[in-house]
């Protein structure tokens, strides 16, 4: 018996009908946060790290409730990896909703944050900019290339003002020295590579942990660090099953730890938002995620054991 092709007809109408159990899969995906557990010996207790929050109306809501979720782990710090912003805000009132972190926050700001790659197009454009003319080394870590003019200074400046005043602290190029779960810790916040506005500054040698935040994976250097967190990827986003093998072989980096040999520890989170469609975020096996350094005993028992957790090795 000879079996026939499904016509074109049949297929497009299967495709109608698979259509809106798809979407409605991956509107649910991108709401259904987990926690990724790093275990790190010498790191504080306790922190929280999240990334790509693109607070908006549509969204605004799914902020809160991640809001409400890391005051509920009480951490003794929250990080923050950049892109508060879409880029097509006319005001900033939405990012009123960090008042309510009970915990001290520090951030860096991200592409979005300028105006800066923010759609396909342009995104492509700073990818392959960044690759030819960003030299990443420790010794002369110059970016400047992507500095074009393209930015929106202003934009960025208002930015960061409203969000020192609803409790975040933004780390343009500089550090701070803090204490966290009873242990000392230098944050290292870098400016927005895509803007080209890195520069990373001279950090002063120090026994405590020392974490580099960073918007853009792709833009970091080796530093002298212990640990160097990133975002912007959004994980993929929707990471089809050849992409996570991909990712997983390191041949590219969307999401988790990469760690070469000697080099300095790299997580990528995969965000707690992302890019939207007509409104509404979407994702495919690639759960939003909140990142939880060496959680004491009271947040695993919050948990109540469902995480991930990975276990990092410092550089020697």
């Amino acid at each position: 018996m000879i079996l026939k092709a499904p016509s074109i007809k049949l297929m497009a109408m299967f495709m109608l009908i698979m259509l809106p159990s798809m979407t409605g899969y991956m509107a649910w995906e991108a709401r259904a946060v987990e926690v990724t557990v790093l275990e790190i010996d010498g790191a504080p207790e306790g922190v929280v790290f999240i990334t790509d929050p693109h607070v908006q109306a549509s969204n605004i809501d799914h902020v809160q409730e991640m809001i409400g979720e890391i005051n509920r782990l009480n951490p003794t710090l929250v990080l923050i990896g950049g892109d508060f912003a879409t880029g097509h805000e006319t005001d900033f009132a939405s990012q009123s909703v960090w008042r309510s972190l009970d915990a001290p926050a520090y951030a860096v700001l991200g592409n979005h944050d300028y105006r800066v790659g923010i759609d396909g197009p342009t995104g492509i454009e700073r990818t392959l900019t960044a690759r030819t003319s960003a030299v990443v080394t420790t010794a002369g870590y110059d970016v400047s290339g992507l500095n074009d003019g393209s930015a929106d200074l202003a934009f960025a400046d208002a930015l960061t003002d409203t969000l020192e005043e609803n409790g975040v602290h933004l780390l343009r190029n500089d550090y701070a020295r803090v204490t966290a779960g009873g242990e000392e810790m230098i944050i290292v916040g870098l400016d927005d590579s895509w803007a080209g506005m890195t520069d990373p500054p001279d950090v002063p040698a120090t026994d405590a942990f020392t974490v580099y935040l960073i918007h853009e994976p792709s833009c970091r250097a080796d530093w002298d660090a212990d640990l160097i967190l990133a975002g912007h990827t959004h994980g993929g986003q929707f990471l089809l099953p050849v992409v996570a093998q991909l990712n997983d072989f390191g041949i590219v980096e969307l999401a988790g730890l990469f760690a070469p040999d000697g080099k300095t520890p790299t997580y990528i989170s995969r965000g707690i938002c992302s890019a939207s469609f007509a409104g509404v975020d979407l994702r495919f096996n690639c759960r939003p995620e909140i990142v939880l350094i060496n959680p004491t005993e009271e947040q695993l028992r919050t948990l109540d054991g469902s995480v991930n957790t990975i276990h990092v090795t410092r550089p020697a």
